[in-house]
């Protein structure tokens, strides 16, 4: 099957001949027919698989042009790199149509984003909390509201959002379509879209844990965090081949930590980012990485859902993520588009048991490789790494506390004294020796 297949009109076909896409994946394939009959739709598939153009397609295809300046299409992403990839997408694919599309995101002065609403929308692409803040100083109207998407719904709510999404939510139109587009599923999402979704059907590519067949898998057992950088350090400077290498580590100082070890022995070849970054400089690392201006991007798991980064020759997870499904999410930034990807694993003996809930859910197990004789294997352990000692927790009996006895000291006069108050009348007794009167009150 071919997109002219579809129900597309010349401009879409046309922006899509532009891209050089003539195939719809198959989520885009199960996904079209569906959205384009108006019903609210739940789709999952992996990672790479075409999940931005599969609900895209049929929301521009039932667009239609109104003098309003108000939203028609309102997508809501997770993360503000997302929201600029979604962007650009939506550009692209309306490069013969006219339509305005907008993407807001936190991190920026609102000054600079309000005139862009202001000025006329017909798609807007936000993050949720920045939305919040249009909807609440009045900026944004969602009166005209006819397709509400949330992409990376998973990742959204891992990250805390469900407050701001179900208020947002809450102030859309009672008459719309809701389309919702994730990698995985949980209770948390099945409840959301049993309590805002109508009758929704459910459309799925591949199941969560099926490996990419594109994606070579090695594993290497590596002792402690310094061999694995003398171990990533020795896979980069004698592979030509690793010309693109995205890098994963589980937390953000784990990143930077990584980065300071290799900058200086790869100047200008590597980048870093993480929420922590500022806004510029995570555009900037990202920009660079996809002009292959840098050869290496460190990231945390931000990087690893929804983001399309093309050509990338290697993923290295530099630790094993705790979570299985995020394993399927890093590997699967390679292999796209008809092309071959590596990915390797960094192993220590603390990862046994996540190395195995991924095995499970992939059901099959990741092949493991000798480590280079070349590589150093480091002595020096990290504070993490370092040995815990465990004591003993005894009970001290805490011993019984003295009751105590009387003043080892008399008291002095006046805090013997119990009742201090005296009437008048016995003061002007004491000190005239009779009873003082104020005398007889005469009546007239």
């Amino acid at each position: 099957m071919t997109f002219t297949d579809f129900n597309i009109n010349t401009p879409l076909i046309n922006a899509l001949s532009d891209l050089g896409l003539t195939h719809p994946t198959t989520i885009q394939e199960r996904a079209y027919p569906v959205i384009m009959s108006g019903k609210d739709v739940v789709g999952i598939a992996q990672t790479g698989t075409g999940k931005t153009i599969a609900y895209l397609l049929p929301c521009l295809r039932q667009w239609k042009f109104t003098k309003e300046k108000h939203p028609q299409i309102l997508i809501v992403v997770p993360t503000r790199e997302l929201v600029v990839q979604v962007v650009e997408q939506v550009e692209k694919l309306t490069t013969y149509m006219n339509i305005r599309v907008v993407g807001v995101y936190g991190g920026v002065n609102m000054i600079r984003q309000t005139p862009l609403i202001v000025a006329g929308v017909d798609v807007l692409v936000a993050t949720p909390g920045r939305l919040l803040d249009f909807i609440l100083n009045g900026s944004l109207k969602l009166k005209s509201i006819k397709r509400f998407v949330i992409d990376e719904v998973d990742e959204m709510l891992n990250l805390g959002f469900r407050p701001q999404l179900i208020r947002v939510i809450d102030l859309l139109p009672t008459k719309r379509q809701n389309l919702m587009f994730s990698a995985t599923i949980s209770e948390e999402l099945k409840d959301l879209v049993h309590d805002f979704f109508v009758e929704p059907l459910e459309i799925e590519a591949a199941p969560t844990g099926t490996p990419l067949e594109k994606i070579k898998q090695i594993g290497f057992k590596v002792p402690n965090f310094f061999t694995k950088v003398n171990l990533l350090e020795f896979l980069l400077l004698n592979n030509p081949d690793f010309s693109k290498v995205l890098v994963f580590t589980s937390t953000k100082k784990l990143a930077d930590t990584l980065y300071e070890e290799l900058a200086p022995k790869f100047e200008n070849q590597i980048g870093v980012i993480h929420s922590n970054k500022s806004q510029n400089n995570r555009f900037e690392a990202l920009r660079n990485f996809t002009a292959n201006v840098n050869r290496v991007l460190i990231a945390t798991d931000i990087v690893a859902r929804g983001l399309d980064i093309s050509d990338v020759t290697h993923v290295v997870n530099f630790d094993v993520p705790e979570v299985a499904e995020n394993y399927m999410h890093r590997i699967g930034r390679t292999g796209r588009a008809d092309k071959n990807g590596v990915a390797i694993t960094f192993i220590t003996k603390a990862d046994t048991d996540f190395r195995g809930s991924i095995e499970a859910l992939m059901n099959r197990k990741i092949p493991m490789v000798k480590m280079p004789v070349e590589v150093e294997v480091s002595k020096i352990l990290t504070d993490e790494e370092m040995p815990q000692i465990k004591m003993k927790n005894t009970l001290v009996r805490i011993p019984k506390k003295e009751v105590g006895g009387e003043a080892f000291h008399e008291k002095k006069d006046k805090n013997k004294k119990v009742n201090m108050k005296v009437r008048r009348a016995e003061s002007m007794k004491i000190k005239y020796g009779k009873p003082k009167t104020r005398g007889q009150k005469y009546k007239n």
